[in-house]
């Protein structure tokens, strides 16, 4: 229960699915936890719930393709918090899924904007406090696709990989400042994201079956899986661990 004792760790897209698994594991194992999200509801009746179960969480409003609201809810996070030891870059949006010529600037710039600019902004504005901390964790989420290709969604698979690379990146960069940055890889998670994904398969059920036997372990993960690993990633446990990929994805990738 006390892996992640006196620490403060940052989730984005915390109000759901892997971001919400997070939130709620990490103030199990002791973080305070800052959820940021852009659905409001969603954000505050996480807090109040991990408060409810004796852990300390606060909600801000944050859209991360803003630097401009990044900067301002760190410090605001800093400063309420006294610190902040972890950042967990997990928003993300899957965007469109058609054939690369077909794909509009707009539409690959919404994926880009979130997916990656994201990342960047919430890093950049993290740095200053962790150093002011003495190091900390940042764990981004990618995806099978930051390691893989598949024959759709081309702005998301784009933005994987490209968070794979920002990831090892950083991790050279502040290795010196005991700032310890790795990426986190997961198969088909049962979210929200991927029920929306599903959504347009003519028969749901049966999509949802046929994704889940691309895996060899013959099922899709739950956030959990992914939660627990973000967990070690933000603990000392993983104190020897930098730009590394984190692969959590029932064997999808070992084909």
């Amino acid at each position: 229960m006390n892996r992640l004792k006196d620490k403060v760790a940052v989730i984005t897209g915390a109000a759901l699915g892997i971001g919400r698994a997070a939130a709620i594991r990490m103030a199990d194992e002791g973080a305070a936890v800052a959820v940021l999200d852009i659905i409001d509801a969603e954000g505050e009746a996480l807090a109040l719930e991990i408060c409810d179960r004796g852990g300390q969480a606060r909600y801000w409003h944050c859209d991360v393709s803003s630097e401009a609201e990044v900067a301002r809810v760190m410090t605001e996070i800093a400063a309420h918090f006294g610190r902040i030891d972890v950042l967990v870059n997990n928003a993300g949006i899957s965007g469109a899924s058609k054939p690369t010529h077909e794909i509009t600037e707009a539409e690959w710039d919404l994926v880009q904007g979130i997916n990656v600019k994201g990342v960047f902004f919430c890093t950049k504005h993290a740095i200053p406090h962790l150093k002011a901390a003495g190091g900390g964790s940042i764990i981004n989420l990618s995806s099978i696709y930051g390691l893989v290709g598949a024959a759709d969604a081309p702005p998301y698979h784009a933005s994987k990989g490209a968070v794979r690379l920002m990831s090892k990146t950083d991790a050279m960069i502040y290795a010196p400042d005991r700032i310890r940055v790795n990426s986190i890889h997961p198969g088909f998670i049962w979210t929200p994201m991927v029920a929306h994904f599903l959504e347009d398969q003519p028969d749901v059920d049966e999509a949802r079956q046929g994704v889940a036997a691309l895996h060899p372990l013959g099922h899709m993960g739950e956030p959990d899986d992914i939660a627990w690993g973000v967990v070690y990633l933000a603990s000392d446990e993983s104190k020897f661990v930098t730009g590394s990929e984190l692969v959590i994805d029932g064997g999808y990738t070992a084909h």
